[in-house]
């Protein structure tokens, strides 16, 4: 392979290995019958002026397995806090207790449980678009090479080795997805 040519598939490999990352994190706030802080991550407040995370005005702790509480530091934030939890699609309704909000965590029934199979391979699609995106990007590093005087036989090799590596991380983000699905629908 060309001294002067050279394609960077660590980086590749760093960027696919965030869009998995990104995933799980995803994967993590779906509600799959259990309490978890991660649940209310993807939720944001309109908190001074600016959208803000809810575990950045509050502290976010499962005190019991169906149960997640938010205690929020302002106590001008609570209403707030509150609405968001209710439009962000998690179908929880959430109870406040002075600065104290808890989130009861319904039992999953059969029809709920599809639609968050549905949400998880979304979330999949996602991950799989972004890491085609990445491949994208390496293939036309390889063009850039080639035009810049990169052999056929090398540019078929790193070829392969970018389609390897998407192949080996659309695998990983299927494994996942499977996984995550068989977590939801276990009853």
């Amino acid at each position: 392979m060309s001294d002067d040519i050279d394609i960077d598939t660590k980086d590749l490999k760093r960027r696919m290995e965030g869009a998995l990352a990104s995933l799980r994190t995803e994967f993590g706030s779906l509600r799959t019958g259990r309490a978890s802080a991660a649940m209310v991550e993807p939720i944001h407040v309109e908190a001074y002026g600016q959208m803000t995370p809810v575990n950045q005005v509050g502290t976010v702790n499962v005190p019991e397995p169906r149960m997640v509480t938010i205690n929020v530091w302002d106590k001008s934030m609570v209403g707030k806090v509150e609405k968001a939890i209710r439009e962000s699609g998690l179908g929880i309704n959430p109870q406040t207790n002075g600065t104290i909000i808890m989130l009861p965590i319904p039992e999953l029934n059969e029809e709920r449980r599809r639609e968050l199979t549905k949400v998880a391979a979304q979330y999949a699609e996602h991950a799989r678009v972004a890491i085609r995106n990445v491949r994208r990007d390496g293939m036309d590093q390889l063009k850039k090479a080639k035009a810049a005087g990169m052999s056929e036989d090398e540019h078929k090799l790193w070829s392969e080795e970018v389609q390897e590596l998407t192949d080996k991380y659309i695998t990983r983000v299927d494994e996942a997805l499977e996984t995550k699905q068989e977590e939801i629908m276990q009853v």
